[in-house]
């Protein structure tokens, strides 16, 4: 496995995660027992003026760290308590000034409430989703040449042009004979046009799925002109190298891929449902149909779950699904 592919592996669910958290809690205890084996073990960690932090409270954000190694426990551990009594101390505080009943404090507090409950149902009916198999990852594997067996780690540079629609083709004429793209910018230049570049260097799973069997195909030198909303944008592949990922490599981060998309689909089906047999009426200015404008962001309701998806050697699951982009 290459180096590449050993530091992406980092992000994998950590195999020893048992071990961990009984590092973990064993430390944590240690932090609320001062490491004396003859006192008994007690929950509370600190004690700020009347209120308890329990280990509980600091297992609970220890076990949301990433990452995190079973050495490093005790001294997380220790890390995360000084941290919850600084909370602990600015919610007293905030009580004792009533900001706990501040219209606005109360409204978040409700949502993060409703935002928590819904996700729990999210991940309730997702573990009843059957995980693939194994002919269903072969075939994924298999679909996807530019993601895995033909996998390439790209050096892009990429051109957002400011231009009106009777401009295009004179741009598209230059870049296309432009020998380099270092002319094609000078000629922008020359015509007072104004552009934004950026450059990056992206593995294959971390470009926009949508795009990748296009780039896939591009060799080095070759570029792709594309309209904005604002002009054009030019994408120049400056080079390339071969990285191909094995299936068994690819294995674990095609199956997280597919059972998390199995689960949004299993939920999305399931509202589908909930609405369907629920009464849902539309009040004020919304029971009159609009529709959204193109560039409308997407809000997200209630996240499916905001843990780490697990990777297999540098495969990203959910760059897979979606990509980085170049930004």
């Amino acid at each position: 496995m290459t180096r590449t592919m050993k530091q992406m592996a980092k992000r994998l669910i950590n195999p020893r995660a048992p071990q961990l958290l009984a590092a973990v809690a064993t430390a944590v205890l240690l932090v609320a027992c001062g490491g004396d084996k003859g006192d008994k073990a007690s929950q509370t960690a600190a004690k700020v003026n009347k209120e308890e932090i329990t280990v509980h409270q600091i297992n609970f954000v220890l076990q949301r760290q990433p990452g995190l190694k079973p050495e490093q426990a005790e001294a997380a551990g220790r890390q995360v308590l000084e941290r919850l009594i600084d909370q602990e101390l600015a919610v007293q505080k905030a009580q004792e000034q009533k900001l706990d009943r501040d219209p606005r404090v109360v409204q978040q507090i409700e949502a993060a409430k409703r935002e928590i409950i819904a996700r729990a149902y999210a991940e309730r009916l997702g573990e009843a989703v059957a995980k693939p198999a194994n002919d269903e990852i072969a075939r994924y594997y298999a679909d996807k040449p530019a993601l895995f067996k033909d996998r390439r780690i790209y050096s892009l540079q990429e051109l957002s042009i400011e231009a009106k629609p009777e401009q295009f083709e004179a741009i598209r004429a230059k870049l296309s004979s432009s020998k380099t793209i270092a002319e094609f910018v000078e000629f922008l230049k020359g015509n007072g046009l104004h552009f934004a570049g950026n450059q990056a260097v992206r593995a294959a799973e971390q470009l926009p799925l949508a795009s990748l069997d296009n780039i896939a195909k591009m060799k080095d030198g070759d570029s792709v002109l594309s309209p904005n909303p604002t002009g054009l944008t030019v994408l120049y592949l400056v080079g390339s190298r071969a990285q191909p990922v094995d299936e068994a490599q690819a294995r674990p981060a095609i199956e997280a891929f597919l059972l998390n998309q199995r689960r949004a689909e299993a939920v999305q089906k399931d509202l589908k449902a909930l609405r369907d047999s629920s009464k849902i009426e539309y009040v004020g200015k919304f029971a009159q149909p609009a529709t959204a404008p193109a560039s409308a962001p997407a809000v997200t309701a209630a996240p499916a779950s905001d843990a780490p998806a697990p990777a297999a050697s540098g495969l990203d699951p959910a760059a897979i699904s979606k990509g980085m982009g170049l930004k």
